[in-house]
């Protein structure tokens, strides 16, 4: 998903559009972690970037996208960008446990 918000309409509230949004993203998230994971991988993990524009767009962990789009509710943004990747996830081993 790589998506510019428009946080602009003339008949749903603003603080509504922003909820939407979360909504969208926490959708897109559980279809993408349902989907069937490639051969080796322990889990789907994410390429997160969030922006005010997709030029100053950052890297943001998965667990920050609801805090950054409080934060462009909180500065009354026109538009965010929200960019969402998925990518097959593998687990580190511990080197402590196992011997």
């Amino acid at each position: 998903m790589k998506k510019t918000f428009a946080m602009s309409h003339p008949k749903i509230k603003v603080a509504r559009l922003f909820e939407s949004v979360k909504h969208e993203v926490k959708k897109y998230l559980k279809r993408e972690r349902n989907k069937e994971r490639l051969e080796g991988a322990d889990f789907w993990d994410f390429d997160c970037r969030y922006g005010h524009t997709e030029q100053e767009a950052k890297v943001i962990h998965v667990k920050q996208i609801n805090q950054c789009i409080d934060e462009a509710e909180r500065l009354n943004l026109d538009s965010f960008y929200l960019e969402i990747l998925s990518k097959p996830g593998y687990r580190a081993k511990n080197p402590d446990i196992g011997s």
